[in-house]
């Protein structure tokens, strides 16, 4: 029925020797893989850690005297070393062999060239390779190393650098090392802890509308942790022409970047006028994030050779709250700003939170072959190339929750990259393996997408790859049958051209301009493999609003239910009709084509849809119809079928069903797609409507007629009985939940004050999470649903304890593969 209404997201130091300078480290990469390195000369340290004791103090190194610039610098083996200098000196190289920790009490500031921390007392000036026996010929271990795992702390997990004092890692590019490889901080199988003070949110929706020359702005929320002096960016709420990319030409976005002056509760005052409007009321907002941290990771020279950091296979560790600022080498594969480089399974744990990525020249987060990663609360501001990226369709089970993704620019395709068919074209979010979790997320004003999930198979790709099963075993899989595991409340606005595409299958299309006897052949040859019926792609609580294209659903056995669009010039784009499922779908004021046809101008689709709950709102009189319909039934059995339809405050002159769009061509194919509303005449009495280019459905009898604003020029209602609103999909949840301890870690001693140990984590899960549990004591939820829970362990005795943490769902399917490690009870 029609409803019409009218109202207003080593054991030991190495030798001192004279050495000779370094060889140059390999940078060029190639055939999807690093390309092998000429031998890397290993250099000799100028000066060692002694003993235990601080940076500062001479009688800690050898020889005698505190690492001057220039020199090349090993915390030894067995020795735990203070950093305690606020130095302009910038030291060649650190090699963390020990634990180098950085001071809580006051300021400090590292400048050097290469920080690397690893199990070994040779050391290259590679910023990429490591330097121990069980590597490839790249430098990637394959093997963990024995002995205690090196460390370097700027700040714990349990012990954040305090607020009140900033720690500073600067990189500086320094004659002699390779311009692609260098600076970096490289973490090589060992441990990198990077925390500092934790802020209650990093980024909040507005709390009121904010105008052209406002100098105070409300948040939605209070927030801790933010101060006078901070850096924030408040983000567009409308969208401008883009050209081809934002990067460079700040007329053309109207996210504003200002400071603190003064917080009080929700009140926030800047320090200079804002210059755009900035929605902070009603259903659509901009938000307000929080760049300024006090643990910083930065380049020395931004306009020059910029600095990465890498965590590597079977490290350890976690980033809190820390600041990435003018970091990642620009079309150089893997010189990322922070890069989770092929760690398997091996950092389950691992997290980053809160962190702000900003100006990187090569992403904000890359999560490349690397599973369970948590990263939550970050803020990732200009970055050319992807934002948050998952490399190369192995990645499963990470959870990236409530980051925001500002300003990712168009970036070069990247020598070697694995996915050939990723042109590196701009996506605050982008994957390729649907066995993870994108929740509360937000992206705004990126080049191309908000978000975009691609896999596809040609000559040049084979998509069935060795990923991680619910039993923990690798299994080959043809990755683009593997559904979105959770996409949930997610937001995309004021977006250069897309807010969401999912293109399985990349951008394949038939070509219906080309008219001869193959083209049939040509179209219905098309692979679209995708997901089944029994687990189809979900998208849940979606809002798309100031883009282009809002959402482009190009695959098959997709189900998207409460999604809302608003303010673009296409809604629902170039879709893959067979097997999609919508349900609660909101449109409002899309310019040109609200809910386009099947393969936009191909005017094509294979199978059926359902559409359950659609309202059109705001909708002027001029324009092509709200619904366009599809012409070329390319299996025999397409058809739409809608119900709950209503219209508000739409013009009566505005065809809701016709033909349309940019290009129209005679059907070729010998059926027509049929449309029905179903119950539009009362209970059981539904309405048919086909195109008049449909000969074949037009002739199967009916009485066809015009009935406006329902069809147009070019197409006919007729009421119909007898006909099914169908079920095309059959969600089966047969996936168990995947659960990580993100605040206890195998490489550090905890303590359990009065014999009580607080565990916490997060699990995940394709529907609802029943109960998380940790050596047989029920968690707590403390948000999302289990994304964030804690356990209260008892009569935790000192000593080693073993920790296994696992989750099941509402459905009865329990972990298979838990959470399980060892820890050090003090």
């Amino acid at each position: 029925m029609l409803k019409i209404v009218r109202h207003p997201l080593l054991a030991a130091f190495a030798i001192l020797l004279a050495g000779a300078p370094p060889a140059k480290s390999p940078a060029a990469e190639r055939d999807g893989k690093l390309r092998a390195p000429a031998k890397l000369e290993v250099v000799a340290f100028d000066r060692v850690s002694a003993r235990d004791g601080r940076w500062s103090e001479p009688e800690t190194w050898k020889p005698e005297g505190v690492p001057a610039a220039g020199e090349r610098v090993m915390v030894s083996p067995q020795t735990r070393v203070v950093y305690d200098v606020e130095s302009e000196a910038a030291i060649r190289l650190v090699q963390v062999a020990g634990v180098l920790s950085f001071a809580r009490d006051r300021n400090t500031a590292l400048n050097v060239g290469i920080l690397k921390v690893q199990n070994s007392t040779d050391c290259s000036e590679s910023g990429f390779a490591c330097d121990f026996h069980s590597v490839n010929d790249v430098g990637e271990p394959h093997e963990p190393p024995a002995g205690p795992l090196p460390a370097l702390e700027v700040g714990t997990l349990d012990a954040p650098i305090p607020a009140e004092f900033t720690a500073r890692i600067r990189l500086h590019f320094l004659e002699g090392m390779d311009a692609n490889d260098a600076p970096a901080l490289s973490c090589c199988s060992a441990r990198l802890d990077l925390h500092g003070a934790p802020m209650s949110r990093t980024w909040v929706d507005l709390g009121a509308d904010a105008q052209p020359g406002d100098r105070t702005v409300t948040l939605s929320q209070d927030v801790t942790g933010w101060k006078t002096g901070d850096e924030v960016i408040v983000t567009g709420a409308k969208r401008k022409s883009r050209g081809r990319t934002f990067r460079g030409r700040p007329d053309s976005v109207t996210t504003e970047e200002r400071r603190i002056v003064r917080i009080e509760g929700t009140t926030v005052e800047l320090d200079k006028p804002l210059e755009h409007e900035h929605y902070g009321t009603g259903e659509f907002r901009s938000e307000i994030a929080n760049l300024s941290r006090n643990v910083i990771i930065e380049s020395a020279d931004p306009e020059g050779v910029r600095g990465h950091t890498i965590y590597h296979r079977f490290s350890k560790g976690s980033i809190g709250y820390g600041r990435f600022a003018h970091l990642g080498k620009e079309g150089v594969l893997g010189r990322y700003a922070i890069h989770f480089h092929l760690l398997g399974d091996t950092n389950r744990g691992g997290s980053v939170v809160g962190a702000a990525i900003v100006d990187s020249h090569n992403r904000w987060i890359t999560i490349h072959g690397t599973n369970y990663l948590v990263v939550r609360d970050c803020v990732g501001y200009q970055s050319v190339g992807h934002g948050f990226f998952l490399e190369d369709g192995t990645e499963c089970y990470n959870v990236l929750d409530r980051n925001l993704g500002v300003q990712a620019y168009h970036g070069k395709r990247l020598p070697g990259q694995v996915l050939p068919f990723d042109p590196n074209d701009a996506a605050a979010f982008w994957w390729a393996n649907g066995r993870n979790a994108l929740v509360r997320n937000v992206s705004c004003e990126n080049d191309e997408y908000g978000y975009r999930y691609d896999m596809q198979h040609s000559r040049y790709f084979d998509s069935r790859l060795m990923i991680a099963s619910t039993d923990g075993r690798q299994q080959l899989v043809d990755v683009r049958t593997v559904p979105l595991w959770r996409f949930e409340d997610n937001e995309a606005h004021t977006e250069g051209f897309y807010g969401v595409v999912i293109a399985a299958n990349g951008n394949q299309q038939p070509d219906t301009s080309i008219r001869d006897e193959g083209t049939l052949e040509r179209i219905r040859g098309i692979d679209w493999t995708g997901p089944d019926t029994n687990h189809p792609h979900v998208i849940r609580n979606l809002a798309i609003w100031e883009s282009h294209y809002a959402m482009r659903p190009h695959s098959p056995s997709m189900l998207m239910e409460n999604v809302r669009i608003d303010r673009a010039a296409y809604g629902i784009y170039r879709p893959a009709f067979e097997n999609h499922v919508y349900r609660n779908l909101h449109i409002s004021r899309v310019a040109a084509e609200p809910f386009n046809r099947g393969m936009d101008d191909a005017s094509a689709q294979v199978g059926r849809i359902t559409v359950d709950g659609l309202t059109f709102e705001d909708f002027s009189p001029y324009g092509l119809a709200l619904v366009q319909m599809t012409d070329n039934d390319l299996s025999g059995e397409a058809a739409c079928h809608f119900r709950n339809l209503e219209l508000v405050d739409v013009h009566p002159r505005r065809a809701v069903f016709d033909r349309g769009g940019g290009a129209k061509a005679d059907p070729i194919t010998e059926t027509g797609v049929p449309y029905f509303i179903h119950d539009h005449f009362g209970s059981g009495r539904h309405a048919k409507i086909v195109s008049t280019k449909a000969a074949d459905l037009l002739a199967a009898g009916g009485e066809f007629g015009e009935s406006r604003p329902l069809t147009g020029e070019e197409s006919r209602i007729a009421e119909v009985t007898g006909v099914e609103f169908p079920q095309l999909l059959d969600p089966i949840d047969d996936l168990p939940p995947a659960t990580v301890v993100t605040s206890l870690s195998p490489a550090v001693p905890v303590k359990a004050a009065d014999g009580v140990l607080i565990v916490r984590g997060t699990t995940t899960e394709n529907f609802r999470t029943k109960k998380a549990v940790v050596n047989g004591v029920e968690a707590a939820n403390l948000d999302y649903n289990y994304h964030l829970w804690e356990a209260r362990l008892t009569d935790v005795k000192p000593g080693r304890l073993e920790i296994v943490a696992h989750s099941e769902d509402e459905a009865g399917n329990i972990e298979q593969v838990p959470h399980r490690f060892t820890v050090t009870v003090e």
